[in-house]
């Protein structure tokens, strides 16, 4: 098993497309990169922790490669957007990959060069050293799964699950 760390805007859309994914054991809603212990989702939202929304994806490598995992996340989100994706501003919305060692750097780099072509403009996902994850109030975990009919859920993330179906359709399970 194998886990990363992704940060591509609202966790909630993050989650909703690696839940149903083939060979995913867990995804876990969660806040890192910031600079205060215990965050609630209050003081994420306020902006002035430094932290990022991310999911950890914990994956079967036997299941789906490291590769499908990473394309999958430079798909489902805007990378070349600084602290943003569509309507949701804020630092704690940055696309950001935080690396556990050196291998999961490199994938993280090379994920980012295999996939600007798919954008007009640079890539700006940070790529940085996990700290501590701290995870998200258990009102976010599983979101989409829980709540679909949800306004956010339909407008936001059914056309990102979409867009994900149409590339990676034979990895995922629904």
């Amino acid at each position: 098993m194998k886990t990363f760390v992704l940060g591509g805007g609202c966790f909630w859309c993050l989650d909703a497309v690696y839940q149903m994914t083939k060979g995913v054991h867990s995804v876990v809603s969660g806040y890192t990169g910031g600079r205060i212990a215990n965050p609630s989702y209050d003081a994420i939202c306020s902006g002035t922790t430094g932290h990022a929304e991310v999911v950890s994806v914990t994956f079967d490598e036997a299941v789906i490669p490291e590769d499908v995992i990473l394309d999958m996340f430079f798909i489902q989100h805007d990378p070349t957007t600084l602290n943003r994706q569509g309507y949701d501003t804020g630092t704690q919305y940055r696309s950001s990959m935080f690396y556990s060692n050196v291998d999961e750097e490199a994938a993280f780099r090379a994920a980012i060069v295999r996939n600007q072509p798919l954008w007009a403009d640079p890539i700006v996902t940070e790529v940085a050293p996990l700290g501590v994850i701290y995870e998200a109030e258990y009102y976010h975990q599983d979101f989409y799964a829980q709540r679909p009919e949800v306004g956010y859920c339909q407008v936001i993330i059914n056309p990102k699950i979409a867009k994900v179906r149409k590339h990676y359709a034979r990895w995922l399970t629904a």
